[in-house]
């Protein structure tokens, strides 16, 4: 008769970042881990971008993943080996320790990806992202994934959105930029990474123009976008949804196995005190 096979040893993991208290992070990678049995812990620190590569260089072999938020996506490209996705975004939130080569990778962009899918909308032709910052740029990419030919981005300051223009060309996309106040054309998917407040002024005329209307924001929850595109028969997405299909990823990545995203739903959804869906 065979022996058991040894138990997984223990490993830590945790997020960085700056303000890092309120993250959701923990909570839904334990309860990943208690779903798969493992004896890991996931922490979270307050960490900034000078401080970065000190803190990852005084880890010790017991550590193998962390999650970055801002502001240090950026600077974790330069952690490791970079995954071609990440390389494209030109932003990382991903990092698996090892002591034969850290390898950095982008979950941002297969969470979103994950949650439109998992809403029904498997691929999307036209596509509105509000805002031009740096989650922006993960959003075109997502876009591009989920088969979009065309994208608007919609921004206070349209300059800043002509960044995109030469991603949006590498990806194939057709990119139109406009100004915030601009009419909004009839999307499949809209997608908002603007700032708590910043959408609520025109929540009706962007709630209607999307089948899909995803709000990057979380808690509060629901903000006046998502109540809009609820009560107009849309789709509606939350932050929590991208943050559970990043997480279930980074998972995936740091343990090796595999977790389903309702575990990870259910515990963040506990954690902010809902009882329904997001």
């Amino acid at each position: 008769m065979s022996a058991a096979p040894p138990p997984d040893p223990a490993r830590r993991c945790a997020v960085l970042g700056s303000p890092i208290e309120h993250s959701l992070s923990p909570v839904l990678h334990q309860s990943a881990y208690a779903k798969l049995g493992l004896d890991w812990s996931y922490g979270r620190y307050e960490v900034t971008e000078p401080e970065l590569p000190g803190f990852v260089a005084g880890l010790d072999p017991s550590w193998r993943g962390l999650s970055l938020t801002m502001p240090l996506k950026v600077a974790a490209l330069g952690l490791g080996k970079v995954d071609e996705l990440a390389a494209l975004v030109g932003a990382a939130n991903t990092v698996v320790l090892d002591p034969g080569g850290n390898r950095v990778y982008n979950t941002d962009v297969g969470g979103l990806v994950s949650a439109v899918v998992g809403a029904g909308a498997e691929r999307v032709d036209r596509v509105t992202i509000l805002g031009a910052g740096a989650t922006a740029r993960s959003s075109l990419v997502s876009a591009a994934r989920l088969g979009a030919s065309r994208v608007r981005v919609v921004a206070r300051t349209p300059a800043k959105a002509e960044r995109l223009r030469p991603l949006a060309e590498s990806l194939g996309v057709e990119l139109e930029v406009a100004d915030w106040l601009a009419p909004l054309p009839v999307a499949d998917l809209v997608v908002s990474t603007v700032t708590a407040g910043s959408a609520d002024d025109r929540a009706d005329e962007i709630a209607a123009s999307g089948a899909v209307v995803f709000d990057a924001i979380y808690d509060p929850w629901p903000t006046p976008l998502a109540e809009a595109a609820k009560a107009a028969g849309r789709t509606v997405l939350s932050g929590l949804d991208l943050l559970v299909g990043q997480a279930v990823l980074q998972v995936e990545l740091m343990t090796g196995r595999q977790v389903e995203p309702a575990v990870l739903m259910s515990a963040g959804r506990t954690a902010l005190g809902r009882a329904g869906p997001a």
